[in-house]
């Protein structure tokens, strides 16, 4: 069985307007919410065994404040640049490349990509996966390279809004 989730990267700022798409940081909201979905992820059973994020300086920041939650070596996440601005079918040839080794893999990158994504492996329908909003899927294959449209099955859907009282 491979499990993978999906983290969508915590909100970003627009206060910056010379700040390139891929240096916007964190605003004040994503700063609260990215550990507040790091306590909630720190029980993942198991927990993952590769954290892999998009470099853009928001993912990896959640990435990051996410590692230091569930106690992953910050050392070891590994960047891909393809994550950045990738579409559901670049996002699906990089899960089939996934290390054997790794049973549960963490992803975080962007939007439309990572709806689209959870659409596409699995048939319950996800309308938008907010800002660090997290999906978890299972799948029943001994290896990544197995991983195919529909074939995995929801475990999980997640956002900071859920459960946090108004």
């Amino acid at each position: 069985m491979k499990l993978l989730t999906l983290v969508r990267h915590a909100k970003s700022s627009w206060g910056h307007p010379e700040l390139a798409d891929f240096e916007r940081p964190l605003n004040k909201r994503g700063e609260r919410d990215a550990p507040r979905m790091g306590e909630r992820l720190r029980s993942l059973d198991p927990p993952p065994d590769l954290l892999v994020s998009s470099p853009a300086i928001r993912a990896v920041t959640t990435a990051r404040v996410i590692a230091a939650a569930i106690e992953y070596p910050e050392g070891e996440i590994e960047l891909r640049p393809e994550i950045y601005e990738a579409g559901c079918f670049t996002l699906l040839t990089l899960i089939r490349d996934l290390p054997g080794h790794a049973d549960h893999v963490m992803l975080f990158g962007h939007n439309p990509g990572f709806t689209d994504l959870a659409n596409l492996l699995q048939p319950e329908p996800i309308d938008n996966v907010p800002t660090c909003g997290v999906v978890r899927m299972a799948f029943k294959v001994d290896s990544w390279t197995e991983i195919d449209e529909q074939g995995g099955h929801l475990l999980d859907f997640d956002s900071p809004r859920k459960g946090r009282r108004e």
